[in-house]
């Protein structure tokens, strides 16, 4: 295969600053999620994996969730999978035209059955197809293209498969040091990762297991570009901060509850639903972890059905400093990156 030059774009130019990334999560990094973690310096986001096919071929428009942007949203990049290179290029030019991304990613490390033979992680197995892909989303887009990947199938074979996606034109590799066959088993292998991030000359972000400010900064001496951060940031934006700016400090209980307050504001006003019993049960799991040393609101905050529930159940932590959603929509409005 011909080796394509990655031309220096978004990825490149966002890489110029300390920080961190926050990872594609199906059920979690929806356009509140993303805009929190905007807020505190992530780097940039990355949507929830959107099918090429549903797009292409099935009933998906312009007004879906998993690629629309909460308005204003900047450095947010739309994932896609699929097998397909035509699919995947008409998919590339329906993202770019309906959501406006900045950059467009493709998704080879999902390890779920269900979307086995349609791409995601099954395309380790059969990594020319994957260098096709990628291909075939260059020549439908000027945006940058990246690729999601893990170490491989069941085996480590991540070097070959980085080494043939930047020949192929990847402007950027994220690893997750996992093989399909781990899922979410075991321990990361950032040896690994290092090891993909000096063998190609593309950036390579590391993903895999970074819960602490202390674990990120440790996996930043490895040689990749950036790390990138999943279920770690669920609850906990200020990891972005500390990534960027170099604050170290632990919000206080007032300040996670705001928070937490202010996701499902955020969460209603996306998802347009003012009974909220739609859009703020996804966020039945993700409250408490705002506050996992307050445990006494666990209970109340699994229940939710409205904003108001939410702020009823916080109220002990709020306090007097809230003095109507409208100020804290205008207070964070102002501190936005």
């Amino acid at each position: 295969m011909t080796a394509v030059s990655a031309s220096p774009g978004f990825y490149r130019s966002r890489l110029q600053a300390p920080g961190a990334v926050l990872a594609p999560m199906a059920g979690y990094s929806d356009a509140p999620l993303r805009q929190l973690a905007s807020e505190q310096g992530a780097l940039w986001t990355v949507s929830e994996m959107i099918s090429a096919r549903g797009l292409v071929l099935g009933g998906d428009t312009e007004h879906l969730t998993l690629g629309r942007p909460f308005e204003g949203e900047t450095n947010r990049v739309v994932q896609l999978f699929g097998a397909d290179p035509e699919l995947l290029a008409r998919a590339v030019q329906k993202v770019e035209a309906w959501f406006a991304p900045a950059a467009i990613d493709l998704n080879m490390g999902c390890p779920v059955p269900k979307i086995r033979g349609k791409g995601g992680a099954c395309l380790l197995q059969t990594p020319e197809v994957a260098f096709e892909l990628i291909q075939a989303m260059k020549g439908a887009t000027h945006l940058d293209v990246s690729a999601k990947i893990r170490l491989g199938w069941d085996q480590d074979r991540s070097v070959e498969v980085a080494q043939g996606l930047a020949a192929a034109g990847a402007n950027l590799i994220t690893v997750h040091g996992r093989t399909s066959a781990q899922r979410y088993t075991g321990e990361a292998d950032w040896d690994a990762i290092a090891g993909v991030a000096a063998a190609v000359d593309v950036p390579v972000v590391g993903s895999g297991d970074i819960r602490s400010v202390g674990q990120a900064r440790e996996r930043q001496q490895t040689g990749v570009a950036a790390v990138m951060i999943g279920r770690g940031a669920v609850g906990n934006p200020w990891l972005f901060r500390a990534l960027s700016t170099g604050d170290d400090r632990w919000p206080t209980a007032q300040e996670r509850a705001r928070t937490a307050l202010r996701h499902a504001e955020l969460q209603t006003r996306f998802y347009n639903d003012q009974t909220g019993r739609l859009t703020l049960r996804p966020l039945r799991k993700v409250l408490p972890q705002y506050l996992p040393d307050h445990p006494e609101l666990r209970d109340a905050l699994v229940q939710v059905v409205t904003v108001e529930d939410v702020e009823r159940a916080l109220a002990p932590l709020l306090g007097d400093q809230v003095p109507g959603h409208v100020a804290l929509d205008a207070e964070y409005a102002g501190s936005r990156s």
